[in-house]
Order: C-alpha cells, then sequence, then structure tokens
C-alpha cells in the first residue's frame, strides 16, 4: 500500500518538477512513510511520486518510481497484486530469461506490462490498485484503478497542468492548483453523504471509474483534453453475464464453491512480509474472513475490534465470542464517546473533501488500534453487495409489494400517524414490546419508524431506491446554484428483480464511494493496509451468478455466505440483528457536540459562506434539538462540509 502523485506540465524546468513534485510527494508521507522516490522527465514535462509503505520485498529492489529495463515504461503504484508469483513464473516461461531485480509484486506487473501491454495485464492481475505509467516512447501518460475501486485515483487539469494523486491533497501545492468548489458535486454530497464518482469536491478533477483505464497523450495535453476513460473490467457486464446464466447447482455444490473461493482469495491476501491481521466486528462478513485466516494459519490470527458503552452500538462482545471460539489473538479497547468525538477535527485532513459517513469516526480508531500491532489488517467489507444483506434490501422489496397494493392518498394518511408520534415515543413502545416477541427488538425503532413513513408516499421502485438511499431528498434546494444530476439512483432495467438493481447500484455506487474511501482514508492516516478479500473479483463474479433464493431466503440476508461461515462458527454466536458500525451522533448533537454544532449551523455564518439556503437547515436543528425528529443524518452531512470548509481556510 502506498501513495502516488505526478503532473505534466510543459515547458517547465527539472529543478522546478523536482521540487513541485517533492512538495506534492511530502503531502502523502502518511500512506508511505518508509521510503520516498520521484522522477522526472524535463523535455516532456512529465513527473511521477512515490511514496512507499513497504509490504513485499522490503529492499531497495522494491523503490519506485520503477522503470523497465532500458527505460522505456515508468510506473507508479498503490496496492497490492496478490497473484504476482504466479504471474512471475508466467513470465518466465513465456518471456523467457528475466533479469529480476527482487521479488516485488511491482516488478511483476512491469514486466506484465512491458510484456503483455496494460490492459491485458491487468485483465490477469488479481489486486487491489491504482497507477500510472509514463510511455516514453509514445508519449503517453495511462491511469489505471482496480476492478471494484478500492485504491482512489484523482486527476485533471489546473490551468494547463495535467495533475493526478492518490489523495486530492497531493494535488493541493502544485502552483497551478485553483481548488474552485463544485457546486453540482456539494449538490450530490447532500444526497449520498459522499461525493459519488467521477465527481470530486473541484471543478476539472475527477475520480477514476473502477475497472477503467484513461489514456492521455502529450497532445491532449496541449489541448487540455482527458479521453473517456475505456473500461478493461465491467461489473455491469459481469453482473448481466451472471443473471443471464445463473449458478444451476445445488446448495450443497454452492457452498463448496463459494467456501473454495474464499479461501482462495484469504489465502492470497495473507501473503506479506510484514505483521498482518483482521479487523473483527462479531459480523457474518468480519467472522468468515477471519475464519478462513484462522484455518490457513498456522498461528494465532491477530484480530481487532472496538466497542462502545452504549448498548445501542456495540458488538465488542459479540466479536469477542467469535474470537474465543476460532482461538485467535484477540485485542479490543472500549472508547468513551469524548475519544470519538476527538477524531473529528482530523476528518478533514483524512478524507480531503466533504465526507459524511460517520463511522468514519470509529473505522479510523480500530485502524490506529490494529496499527500498533500489524502493517496489514484484512475487512469484511463487500459482503452486503454482493450477497444481499443490507436491511433496505428486504425493506424495500417487501414494502413495495405492499404499498403498491394501497392508494397513494391512504399512504400520505398512514404517513402521518408514525410521524405525529415522537421518536422517543417508538423507542419506548418497541421496548415494551421486546419481551413479548423478537419481531419487536428493534435498534433504534424510532428512528426506522420515521424512515418507514418518510417512503410510503412514494410512487415507484426507482424514487423508493431513491428515498432509501438518500438524506436530503431535494439536495438542490439547499446548494445555492447547485444541480442535482441523480448520480446512481436510476435502477438498471436489464436486471429483472428489484432486490438485484438495488446491489448493483449499491456495488457501483455506495461500496466505491463510501464504504472503501472510509477504509482506504481511515487506514492509511495510521500508515495501516488494508485488504477486503470478498472483493476479489472471482468472488465477485460467481457472487453476481447466484439466484436471489441463494442469497435471501427465510427473511435473512446473505443465505450462502451464512452457511459457509455456520461450518466455522457456530451460529448461535452469529445469528442476531444488523447493527452496523455508527456512533449516536443524534444525541451527541444535543449534548456534547451542540456548541460545536451551533457554531458551524449558525446562520449568518451559512449566509457568508454563500454554499446553503440556511432556512431548511435551521429548521431541521430545531427540530433536532427538539427530540421530536432525528435529523443527525442531514445536519451531519452539513457539519462534515462546514468543517471540511474551515480546514481548508486554515491552510
Amino acid at each position: 500500500m502506498c501513495g502516488f502523485c505526478g503532473c505534466i506540465t510543459p515547458g517547465w524546468s527539472s529543478e522546478k518538477l523536482k521540487d513541485t513534485l517533492s512538495a506534492m510527494n511530502d503531502r502523502l508521507v502518511h500512506r508511505g512513510p518508509d521510503d520516498a522516490g520521484t522522477w522526472v522527465d524535463e523535455t516532456q514535462g512529465v513527473a511521477l511520486g512515490h511514496r512507499r509503505l513497504s509490504i513485499l520485498d522490503l529492499s531497495p529492489a522494491g523503490h519506485q518510481p520503477m522503470l523497465v529495463h532500458g527505460g522505456g515504461l515508468v510506473l507508479v503504484f498503490n496496492g497490492e497484486i496478490y497473484n504476482f508469483a504466479e504471474l512471475r513464473q508466467e513470465l518466465q516461461q513465456a518471456a523467457g530469461d528475466i533479469a529480476w531485480r527482487g521479488h516485488s509484486d511491482t516488478e511483476v506487473l512491469l514486466a506484465a506490462i512491458e510484456f503483455w501491454g496494460l490492459e491485458k495485464a491487468l485483465q490477469r492481475c488479481v489486486g487491489m490498485f491504482a497507477l500510472a505509467l509514463w510511455d516514453r516512447e509514445k508519449k503517453q501518460l495511462q491511469l489505471a484503478r482496480d476492478r471494484m475501486g478500492e485504491k482512489p485515483l484523482y486527476y485533471g487539469y489546473q490551468q494547463g497542468t495535467l495533475l493526478f494523486a492518490s489523495e486530492l491533497k497531493a494535488l493541493q501545492v502544485h502552483p497551478h492548483w485553483h481548488g474552485q468548489i463544485d457546486r453540482d458535486a456539494l449538490t450530490s454530497f447532500l444526497r449520498h453523504n459522499y461525493i459519488p464518482t467521477p465527481q470530486s469536491i473541484y471543478q476539472g478533477i475527477r475520480k477514476l471509474t473502477p475497472g477503467t483505464i484513461v489514456t492521455c497523450s502529450l497532445d491532449d495535453v496541449r489541448q487540455r483534453e482527458i479521453p473517456a476513460p475505456v473500461p478493461y473490467w465491467s461489473l455491469q457486464e459481469v453482473a448481466e453475464a451472471g443473471q443471464a446464466q445463473p449458478f444451476s447447482g445445488t446448495d450443497q455444490e454452492a457452498m463448496q464453491k463459494l467456501d473454495q473461493l474464499l479461501r482462495q482469495a484469504v489465502a492470497g491476501q495473507m501473503v506479506a512480509d510484514v505483521p498482518l491481521g483482521a479487523f473483527l466486528s462479531g459480523g457474518y462478513d468480519s467472522s468468515i474472513v477471519v475464519a478462513l485466516m484462522q484455518a490457513q494459519s498456522e498461528r494465532p490470527v491477530k484480530t481487532f475490534s472496538i466497542g462502545f458503552h452504549e448498548a445501542g452500538y456495540n458488538e465488542a462482545q459479540h466479536a469477542e465470542a467469535v474470537a474465543r471460539h476460532l482461538r485467535t489473538e484477540h485485542t479490543e479497547l472500549y472508547v468513551t464517546p469524548e475519544q470519538v468525538m476527538d477524531v473529528i477535527p482530523s476528518l478533514p485532513a483524512l478524507y480531503d473533501e466533504p465526507f459524511a459517513d460517520s463511522s468514519q469516526m470509529p473505522t479510523y480508531l480500530v485502524s490506529q488500534l490494529a496499527r500498533r500491532q500489524v502493517t496489514v489488517s484484512l475487512s469484511g467489507d463487500g459482503g452486503d453487495e454482493l450477497f444481499g444483506g443490507y436491511n433496505r434490501y428486504f425493506l424495500a422489496n417487501n414494502l413495495w409489494r405492499r404499498i403498491s397494493l394501497l392508494p397513494l392518498p391512504l399512504r400520505h394518511v398512514v404517513a402521518s400517524l408514525i410521524t405525529s408520534v415522537p421518536i422517543a415515543a417508538w423507542d419506548g413502545l418497541f421496548r415494551c414490546l421486546g419481551p413479548l416477541h423478537r419481531k419487536f427488538r428493534v435498534d433504534r425503532a424510532g428512528d426506522k419508524m420515521h424512515k418507514l413513513a418518510s417512503i410510503l408516499d412514494k410512487s415507484g421502485q426507482s424514487v423508493l431506491y431513491q428515498r432509501l438511499i438518500s438524506h436530503w431528498d431535494e439536495p438542490d434546494k439547499i446548494v445555492l446554484g447547485g444541480r442535482d444530476q441523480h448520480l446512481g439512483l436510476e435502477l438498471p432495467e436489464q436486471f429483472q428483480d428489484f432486490v438485484h438493481q438495488m446491489m448493483f447500484l449499491d456495488a457501483t455506487n455506495y461500496l466505491p464511494d463510501d464504504i472503501l474511501v472510509k477504509v482506504d482514508r481511515a487506514a492509511m492516516g495510521v500508515s495501516l493496509e488494508s485488504r477486503i478479500p470478498l472483493l476479489d473479483h472471482r468472488v465477485v463474479e460467481f457472487a453476481w451468478t447466484l439466484p436471489l433464493s441463494m442469497k435471501m431466503r427465510d427473511g435473512k440476508g446473505k443465505w450462502l455466505l451464512r452457511q459457509v461461515l455456520y461450518d466455522y462458527v457456530p451460529r448461535e454466536l452469529l445469528d442476531r440483528p444488523k447493527m452496523g458500525f455508527g456512533v449516536p451522533i443524534d444525541s451527541w448533537l444535543r449534548g456534547p457536540l451542540r456548541d460545536w454544532a451551533e457554531a458551524l449551523l449558525d446562520e449568518q455564518r451559512l449566509r457568508e459562506e454563500g454554499y446553503f439556503n440556511p432556512g431548511p437547515i435551521r429548521e431541521k436543528w430545531r427540530e433536532h434539538l427538539g427530540g421530536r425528529v432525528n435529523w443527525s443524518y442531514y445536519l451531519w452531512d452539513i457539519l462534515m462540509f462546514g468543517s471540511w470548509l474551515e480546514a481548508q481556510r486554515g491552510q
């Protein structure tokens, strides 16, 4: 895991290129504290920089930027190629004797690119990565990103210079940077709580779409054009092919196949020349990863979890029970609200652009905990999107079947009745009913009932899904001068069932732009490499062949994944309501965070900043403080933008 940056600024001297590149590189030291490298071609105005977190081949043989023998290709690379040993053998047989410098995956990748070309080389790779490749003969730059979007890559023009980097902070020190806020991207942020690809918070700067390559010649640079990204792998094609020819075997055969693929993925991601461990929440996804790690390890796997004293948010006891069963070397840390809130000032620097998934704070803390003992940590992200784990899949599907039978005016009446009961009253009611029947044991029942009310009056499946995943439902009425482009909200018609439509959109939007951003920035903020076995593309491709009945059965998601896991961990340690990895932002905003929030939500301040319409924001703030409605998700979006903007002005 590393970070890289670069620019093409024709006409600059070698000295100016090197000085600028060094400054850009220094902004990425957290992504690579072990080594730094730069390469400059003054004749073309090309500069490439790299920061290294040494994971494989800790020797200088893994130094980047890396040049092929003869120097025709120059590569900077962030990530891991898990099948590099197999590729090395294949190259050795196909290309004859290769004078290898060392045994790093970067060197194997560069040799594969030289032999097969970039597209074919990446199609052979199993891994997570982002890269920049300069071809000195063709005078062209190629940028590429892994299939599912685990590793970040920003690129674009600023005052005639082509800039690219793993994080925005590296671009901001280039003399040509001007960084004007994109109000359309800000509008998208209020809808999603993240900024969806290809947008970034800045005009002219994009995120590269996962699974694609963009090729830019010097002529393109002179004309300030960037060709459209070209896919070398497409999740849409994978999903369509899988649904067109679904898995036709038995349940037992599907279990065996998934077990085999997951074992293969986990084994590949356990290869490292540094200490390795895993995050463990005690849920299905992290538990299957840890179980398969332990099944293939000769020593106890190091596992890490964060606990909360608030019962509705704490899963640490479940993680500890799974760890005890698997006999891992488990470390847990119970954190106070003060410790979590202490992370807030560092969030703008960690995430570079507004990001409002509040689980970013515990994710950072568990990464910090793990980094004390390991340099690499595996996580269980991706299982919900691949195997139907989110509650909204059941809620939306079942709700649509029912509400579509009711006249729209009647739905309005029911919604009004639900919202007429305060959140606290709903919570109390479900607490009273809970001892009578397990169906009534619902965490944060009031929030969920009010969310149900907000979607009862929706008129179609697309609109229903949009409401389920949106924060501000009409963000263009909040952002002054912003357009709501509805990115990632149109249900794909090529999939027959509503659930698979939602899963596809989540896998192409929410997963790479929220979940994977959260994990990457939190982990790299403490120089920890995170790896995600469930996103091995062979697992992804198999998952999309599975019929819905193998994902969701008997009212629960992840059916097939759970059956595999039950062979390693007893179901009584696992089967419980889904909790997530959140923090009680709603109560904190009424308590210890109230003064901080009030300052950022001050009406005069909002007017002076000139980005938001203060009226609806102030109204929601008053209602939230009154305790009648939980507007914490909406308000957290505004607060995260405000704190980010404040940090930008303080730079």
